[in-house]
This record gives structure tokens, C-alpha cells and sequence, in this order.
């Protein structure tokens, strides 16, 4: 199967920045890790507005296999707005599973509460491959999701294995 992923960027990178023991996740790790143990054919990274001075970072993105997405505001709101991508990534999940454009299941990179409704109607339809949480403090709404669904990108294991290695 052809699984595709939508990954919260801001929550991601919060996720872990923000954890009890910080860490940076590798992305280039994090791309192989969603390819072989997901089965993930492409994988969406939801940024918020564009901005030029992260062109360097956006290009390390594409180069190591992520399809940039980035939200629209106008122009007086740039720089004064969250990413707030919640509703492009719903958006973009329910387009592609209901319009048939994948032929496998969707994985999602957050856990943002926001997605609660998406992920129960993807379970509902056999459509979930994995969530996946990058902090506990954020995952409460999904307790009730069962665990062959639930992936936690925290647990020493597999924040092993995605670390950014600090190592030159």
C-alpha cells in the first residue's frame, strides 16, 4: 500500500522543542522512518506562511523528501499570525481519502486536539494507518484511539533512533 502523511510542522518542532527533555527530530531519519515501517509514499510538511529568510531551511526539507505546504494570510497579517495549518491539513486528508487519490492510508504527525473528528472518522472508515504524537502533553483527546493506531514519537526507543545527532 501507497500510505501518504501530513505532518503538523509547528507541532512537530513544538513537540519536541518543548519536551521535558528537549530534542530535535532528524528529518531526514524521520522521512526514512515513515518510508519503511509506514509504507509512506509522499509526506506533506504544513508550514505556516512562507518567508523568505527560511528558503535554506525549506530547501533541506524538499531535498530530504518532504512536499512543502504552506499557509495563505494576507499580506497585512504576515508575521502576526500562527501557522495555524489545522484546517489545510483537514482539508488536504478528507480531499485525498474521499476523492480517492491515495491508494493506501493516511498517517498524521500531531497531537493537536484539532484533528480528534478527522482521526475518528479515518478510523471509522479504515483509512488510518498511524497517528503519531511527538509530545505526551498533547495526545489526552486520543485515549480513547486504539493503540495499533497511536505512535509515540517521545518514548526512548523511538526518539532514539529520529535525534538529531549533536555529533560533528
Amino acid at each position: 500500500m501507497k500510505n501518504l502523511a501530513f505532518i503538523d510542522a509547528q507541532n512537530l518542532t513544538q513537540g519536541t522543542s518543548n519536551a521535558a527533555k528537549p530534542w530535535k527530530i532528524d528529518l531526514r531519519k524521520f522521512r526514512v522512518f515513515l518510508r519503511e515501517k509506514y509504507g509512506v509514499r509522499r509526506a506533506f510538511y504544513f508550514f505556516g506562511a512562507y518567508d523568505k529568510a527560511y528558503e535554506k531551511m525549506y530547501k533541506f526539507v524538499r531535498e530530504v523528501g518532504y512536499s512543502l505546504v504552506f499557509r495563505e494570510h494576507a499580506k497585512l497579517a504576515k508575521g502576526k499570525k500562527k501557522g495555524n495549518v489545522d484546517t489545510d491539513i483537514v482539508f488536504a486528508v478528507m480531499d485525498a481519502v474521499y476523492r480517492k487519490k491515495i491508494d493506501g492510508k493516511v498517517v498524521i504527525v500531531s497531537g493537536d486536539g484539532d484533528y480528534k473528528k478527522m482521526v475518528t472518522r479515518l478510523i471509522t472508515d479504515k483509512k488510518l494507518r498511524a497517528i503519531m504524537f511527538p509530545s505526551p502533553f498533547r495526545s489526552s483527546l486520543y485515549n480513547e484511539v486504539a493503540a495499533e493506531h497511536k505512535v509515540r514519537l517521545y518514548t526512548t526507543e523511538v526518539r532514539r533512533y529520529l535525534e538529531l545527532s549533536t555529533k560533528k
